[in-house]
This record gives C-alpha cells, structure tokens and sequence, in this order.
C-alpha cells in the first residue's frame, strides 16, 4: 500500500454525494451503515434497559427450533462477509483498495450484528409484565428492515462503472458473489424476523385467569394457540370446503364464467400494447422525418378507451367483466349464506343456548362477505397482477436488454415479497381486532336484548360503562393494526420509488449516450413501468384484504365445523302415529358428565290420555319434553311412540306429529295472523281465524286497531302474558298435532286468566296425547295419570286423589301450595274444588 491511508478513493471527498451519475461509494456505505448502526445501539441499548428493569424470565425452557438456528447463523455470517471482503481488498483484489470507509463499515457490521443477536436472545427469554410477546420487538425489525434497504440502495448505481454490475473483471464477479451473499443474507434475516421462530406466543395474563376474557368470550373464534399462523394454513379444506358453491350449476353462468376470464385475457394484452403504442407516437414527432400518425393516435385512445383512464378500474373491458360477473357473486352469496343458514338450523338445543346471538350474526356477515371479495381479489387482482409482472419482465428483456428485465424483477419481487411477510406478521393485529369487534357487538346486542331488565336495575350507566370499555378494547387493536399498516405501506412505497429510479436513470443514460435507445423507448419504459406499479401498490391492499377475508372466513368456517349433535340414522323413515301413545322405557340423560339429570325412567302415555309431571325445580320435567321432541337423544333405553324409536325416524317427522304450548312463549317480531299462521304454514285464512276461536282470542285481536294484523313486537312483547300465550295455543291448535306438550303453560299467568286459558287448553288436548309439565298442581288434578320427580327419579305415580290419599310427595307439596295461598289471600277455588274431589 502507498503512503497513508485516506477515508475515500481519491479526488472523492464524504462531501461528495453523486459522482458521475452515481452514488459514491465512500458516502452511501458511510452514511447507511452509520445510522443502522446507531439505530440499534441507541435503541437497542434502551430496550435491554428496559428489559433489565422490568422484564422476568420466561416461564418455561425454549426449545431451539431450526429456524432459530438459522437465524442467528446469518446474524453471524454478514459480519464474516464483511471481515472476508475487507481481506480480498486488500490481498486479492489488488493494493491500495481499502480506505477508511471500509474500515468503519466492516467494524461497526462486526459490533451490531452480534449485537443484535444479544438482544434476541433476550427477547427469547425475557417477558415484560404488560406486554407478551407475539413476535421480535420493532428495534430488532426495524434494523433487520434498515439493513436489506440499505443493500437496495446498490441497485442505484446499475450503470456506474465504479461498482460491479458489468462484471466485467474477475474483481467484479468477486464484488458480485460477494454482494449476492450479503444481500441474501439481509433477505433472510428481514423474511426470519417476520417469522419470528425463537419467540413463543404466551398469552396475556389476564386472557389465562379472567373467565370472561376475550378470548374466552367468543366461541366462534377457537383461541388458536399462536396467532402469528398463516391464514393461508388449511387453506386445502377451505378451498374444499367452498368449491361447490364457486362454480355455479347453471350452463348460463358457467358461460358467463369462462366469458369473463377471455376478457380478464385480452385486458392483459391490450395493458401491453398502450405502452407501446404511445413510444411509437412519440418516435413519429421526435425522429426525422416527423409524421403525422393520425392512425397510431387512434389506436392508442381505442386502447385506453378499453383498459381505463386510471388503472383498469374504468374501461370497457373490465367494466363488462364486473356486469357479467355480478349474477356469478350472488349465486356464490346466496348458496353460502343458505348451507350457513341451514347448518346453524340443523344445530343442537345445547348449542342455541350457549350461542351468542350478536356474535353469531357478525361472524355470517363478515363470512360470507369475505367469500365474495376474496374471489374478486384474488381472480382479477392478484392474478392479473403477476400476470402483468411476468410479461413486463420478459417484454423488456427482449426489447431493451437483460438488466430492464432485472430491475423490473427484483423490484417487483422484492415489493410482492416485503407484501406478503409483513402482511402475515399483521395477521394476528387484524384477528385481535376481529376478537374485539365480536366481544363489541356482543355488547351491545345482549345489552339491547335485556332491555326491561336494564330499567328494572337502574344499570343504564352500567351498561354504558361496559360498551365503553368494549369500544376501547376494539380501538386498542384498530390502532395496532392501523400503526402495522403505516409500516407496510413505508417499506413498499421506498422499494417501488427504488425501482422507479434506477430504471429511469438507466434508461436516461442509454437515451443520453445513444446506446440503442430513443425518447420513445424511455416514453414506453417509464409508462408501462407507471401502469405496472400502479396495480402493484394495490397488491399490497389486495393482499392484507385476503388476508383480513380469510380471518373473516375462519370464523365462518368454526360455525360451519360446529357439529350435529342431534342427526337422522341412516335409512331413518317417518314417524306414523296411528294411536299416538308415549312410551319412556328405562331413559337415562345427562347434560354434563357425572350429573345425572333423569334416571331410569319409565311411563307410558296411553293414546289420548293425559300425562301429567310434577316436581320440585330440577328434578327433570322439562327435560323430559326437550328429549321427546328430540332436542337431546338419550344415553340409556328408548324412547317410543306407537312402538317407534325416535332415533329410527326422522327429526321432521317427529316434530310434526308434536304440539309444544311453551312456559315463555317467543313470538317473531311480525303479525298475530303471521304467528297463528306459523303453526301451519300452508293453512288457509279461515283455518287462522277457527284456531284464534278455538283458542278464545278471536275478539280479542279483533278489537285491535289493525286485527289480524297488529305487529306484536320483538319477542311478543307488544302483548299481555295471556295474549302470547292463547295465540301460541292458537298456534298449536293449527298445527292440529298428535301429541300436544305443555310445558308450565300457565305457571306465570294470574289466576283469572289462567282460568280463561285452561278452557283453550282443554280444547287443544281433547282426544289427544298429552303430556303436561306443571308447577300448580290445581291444573292438572284431572291428569289421567300423574308423576312426581325427585333428582331425575320417579318417585310416585297414580291420579290425584290416589297421591293425596298416600300423604307422600305430592300430598306434601298438595299442602304446602294450599298454606301459601291461604298466606297470600289469593283465590283458591280451583284448589279448594281438587280438595273437595278428596274427601269421602
């Protein structure tokens, strides 16, 4: 080496920035590496601080996965690269080559690049009270990320002679492997940070103690146990799981299917030729001799006329595709929402009554949403994105020459590259925000549901307070995922302005040096280059919308895998009730393991005798109705009616053949004629009105403003306890059952309507199968039998004077009923009128 050292080659001082046409290297090296370098030892000192201060230590031993190995094996070797580079500079590749530049650049890759590892190995195995961790930190990925900018910034200075592009001597090529190394490197360290392989998901303190934590609030999100998961994982079953209702059934469509991807195919070629046409204009007024190409004009607005003004969102092409393409999306909405639909009908009692409506209802609509814009995004987005890609590589390398074609390449996939990593590392954001929006509008609608018991407590302000916090909580993840996207969008604008630049500026020289280039062809290179990235910055949108589509449709597909409980065994005929007699024999059910709700029971219901149980609460009465209407198969013996297990006949056959008048009757928020008319729905008017006679309502609708019509309110509520109750009896009576249940029909109603609506009952039962669960014992003293059940038992059965008689179970609660109506100087004729039944 010759004399001192200096810090830059000679006559390049730090202060020279752009040296013939070029970034100098003595600057870009300098300056980048120094501030990736003061980045993580500022920041990166800061965070081991706060770690030290705050962080305890993980409560169970990592297991070093391969990935992690991996991880730090590239930490580790960019700093060799560095150390192996600044010795070929100064043996190999000739004397005097190493400056103080590359002196500072190989010490500092040497200090920060371990030093990193340090603090991932931290990360590993620290935890900081508030915050667990779901990934690497933003100082370990903001440096990985400064770190692979920095090796793009290269790419700068394709064309300079000073750097190794041309390869044009062996040092080159040395310079190349060496910058393909380390820039590979960076790639792989930048794809492993978003990966995160040595940080295991723990979930946050209160999600593993509090009940009723969101992730335990929502049943439809099945609380995966790492939320960093692609939404790409099982992405076979759901696939399978839509293909049938992808692909219509209808010949029509299916022409309208194939119609529509020959346009999304010419409206890839026309994108090729608008550039060209426009460079080939441009040649005819710059080249001599200057022609006037009314014709090229011509066809170039013909062109543009069919692609679109902006990127293809306006044109003809792709505004016919979105016409044709509307009757093929609602097929596709029409047959998921009707399967989701009938599968949430097919579901079990036992599901109903743990479901969270409003959660329910949110899941359906971002479900079957999601199907159609994932179609959409993917079909005439995403596709004809690459597409495009693909073509504009191959088009310029046989056009222009290969190093266009690696611009555009490396560019694009860079960019598709950056897209998809962050994009699936801010997939857990966007479903803890889904979480929070589920637990939101479950708030909400529970709170809405519960009205009258919202006013009866006075918890208005209660109410509101916790809509609040549920609003907080959602905003809390929003602002996670809006902070995640503001990162996205950075990286992907600085890569395309990347390759925006170094694509122009080569192109420029070769115009400027008459390398073989015209005006035209920079015209051609800089328009398709804008028409390619303006797509392109979509993909990012399209991407994190497939995203947010497939956790939408995760949800989905959670209700979707909700089982049956109750089903049809195969080869299942219909229930046919010639007499309708009821027979338990020998039934056992549970709900829950190891609480046994009904044990071995028997009792037949003779056909067109009435069967009536009593009990203290939970001893198992009105299970007994929900297992004959089959809500629940049993566990031990059977079930009969005219000799006919339920289980050998079908369920829609079964409840036909069943008349239900329930305690708490739950009318839909429609007429009283649409109510009575549900009992048999091909009924006719008249039918309606002889029900409403029979059930002794008929004047009663009558004197309201609207009859038959009078809208009766969500749940019924617009109407008396009496009222909901003769027209769900009116109801029954259309429906015209075999077998007729009632379950407490009158155990919430005072005595005087009571009595007007046990004369209705009556005419319901007569001459039919009938089965009462009662709490007053006065209304079932004429039962042709009666049970009384104690802890899921039978413990006396027989009429009512033959139980009286006994001074058992039922003679004690006959008194105790008696003693309290005497007590409350409630009328008690009707129990005064049993007793008289007793005597001698």
């Amino acid at each position: 080496m010759n004399g001192t050292m200096t810090y830059c080659p000679p006559n390049i001082s730090l202060a020279d920035i752009w040296v013939d046409h070029g970034m100098s290297k003595c600057f870009m090296d300098t300056v980048s590496t120094a501030v990736i370098s003061l980045y993580l030892l500022i920041y990166g000192t800061i965070q081991l601080w706060i770690y030290r201060k705050y962080g305890t230590d993980t409560p169970v031993l990592l297991p070093r996965s391969k990935l992690y190995i991996v991880q730090q094996f590239f930490l580790y070797f960019v700093p060799v690269l560095s150390i192996v580079r600044l010795i070929l500079d100064g043996t190999i590749l000739g004397d005097e080559r190493i400056y103080g530049y590359m002196i500072l650049t190989t010490v500092l890759t040497v200090i920060v690049y371990p030093y990193s590892v340090y603090i991932l190995r931290v990360e590993r195995h620290k935890l900081l009270p508030s915050v667990p961790p779901r990934g690497h930190g933003l100082i370990l990925l903001g440096f990985w990320t400064l770190a692979f900018m920095a090796d793009n910034l290269a790419f700068i200075n394709i064309g300079k002679l000073e750097w190794w592009f041309h390869l044009n001597t062996v040092t080159d090529q040395i310079e190349m492997a060496l910058f393909v190394l380390r820039y590979v490197s960076n790639l792989v360290i930048f794809a492993l940070g978003l990966k995160a392989p040595g940080i295991t998901y723990y979930p946050a303190p209160e999600y593993r103690t509090l009940p009723d934590g969101p992730a335990r609030r929502s049943r439809y999100y099945q609380g995966r146990p790492d939320d960093n998961s692609s939404t790409w994982k099982n992405a076979w079953y759901k696939i399978k799981t839509l293909a049938p209702f992808l692909w219509p059934k209808s010949f029509v469509l299916q022409l309208r299917v194939i119609f529509c991807f020959g346009l999304l195919i010419g409206a890839r070629l026309i994108n090729l030729y608008v550039p060209i046409y426009n460079k080939r204009i441009v040649d005819s007024v710059s080249e001599t001799p200057l022609e006037f190409r009314w014709d090229l004009v011509l066809i170039y607005v013909t062109f543009k006329f069919l692609q679109g003004g902006g990127f293809g969102g306006m044109g003809l092409i792709n505004n016919l595709r979105t016409f044709l393409w509307i009757r093929i999306q609602q097929y596709t909405t029409r047959e998921i929402e009707l399967e989701l639909f009938k599968h949430l009908h097919s579901l079990s009692l036992r599901w109903h009554l743990g479901r969270k409506t409003g959660e329910v209802l949110r899941v359906m609509d971002r479900g079957t949403d999601s199907i159609n814009n994932l179609l959409n995004y993917i079909l005439f987005s995403i596709v004809p994105t690459i597409i495009d890609i693909l073509i504009a590589v191959v088009f310029f390398v046989s056009a222009f020459n290969k190093w266009f074609g690696l611009i555009v390449f490396v560019t694009m996939s860079l960019y598709i590259v950056a897209t998809i990593s962050i994009t699936e590392w801010r997939t857990k954001f966007q479903r803890r925000m889904n979480l929070a929006d589920n637990a939101q509008k479950t708030q909400s609608v529970d709170s809405l549901l519960n009205f009258e018991t919202v006013k009866y407590y006075g918890a208005e302000a209660y109410e509101v307070n916790s809509y609040k916090k549920a609003i907080l909580n959602y905003q809390v993840e929003e602002w996670n995922a809006s902070i995640t996207l503001n990162i996205l969008n950075t990286l992907q604008n600085v890569i395309v302005s990347g390759g925006l630049l170094a694509g122009s500026l080569y192109c420029l020289h070769m115009v400027v040096t008459k390398d073989g280039l015209t005006i035209g062809d920079y015209v051609l290179f800089a328009s398709y280059i804008i028409q390619l990235y303006g797509p392109l910055n979509w993909f990012g949108t399209y991407y994190r919308a497939i995203q947010k589509n497939f956790v939408d449709m995760e949800n989905m597909f959670d209700l979707l895998r909700e089982e049956q409980e109750v089903i049809d065994a195969p080869g299942a005929g219909p229930l046919v009730v010639k007499r309708g007699q009821v027979e338990f024999t020998n039934v056992s059910f549970s709900y829950t393991p190891g609480k046994v709700i009904l044990k071995n029971i028997n009792f037949v219901a003779a056909a067109g005798k009435t069967v009536a149980l009593v009990g203290p609460s939970g001893a198992g009465k009105s299970t007994i109705i929900r297992l004959l209407f089959r809500f629940y198969d049993v566990e031990q013996g059977a079930i009969l009616i005219d000799e006919q297990n339920l289980k050998t006949v079908t369920q829609d056959s079964l409840r036909r053949a069943i008349g239900v008048v329930p305690q708490d009757t739950v009318l839909f928020n429609n007429t009283i004629k649409y109510n009575i008319h549900y009992g048999r729905i091909e009924a006719q008017d008249a039918d309606v009105i002889d029900a409403a006679k029979n059930a002794d309502i008929h004047e009663r609708i009558l004197s309201f403003p609207n009859g038959y019509e009078t809208q009766v309110g969500e749940r019924g509520l617009r109407l008396s306890g009496g009222e909901k109750q003769r027209v769900a009896i009116a109801r029954t009576i259309l429906k015209d059952p075999a077998i007729v249940l009632l379950d407490e029909a009158t155990s919430a109603l005072d005595t005087q309507t009571e009595r007007n609506i046990q004369a209705a009952l009556s005419r319901v039962c007569a001459n039919r199968t009938t089965i009462i669960v009662a709490h007053r014992l006065s209304t079932i003293i004429h039962a042709d039998e009666i049970l009384v059940l104690r802890e899921g038992e039978i413990v006396e059965r027989g009429k009512h004077e033959e139980l009286i008689s006994r001074e058992g179970v039922y003679h004690s609660m006959w008194q105790a009923q008696l003693q309290n109506n005497q007590e409350t100087n409630q009328p008690s004729d009707s129990i005064d009128d049993g007793n008289e039944a007793t005597k001698p």
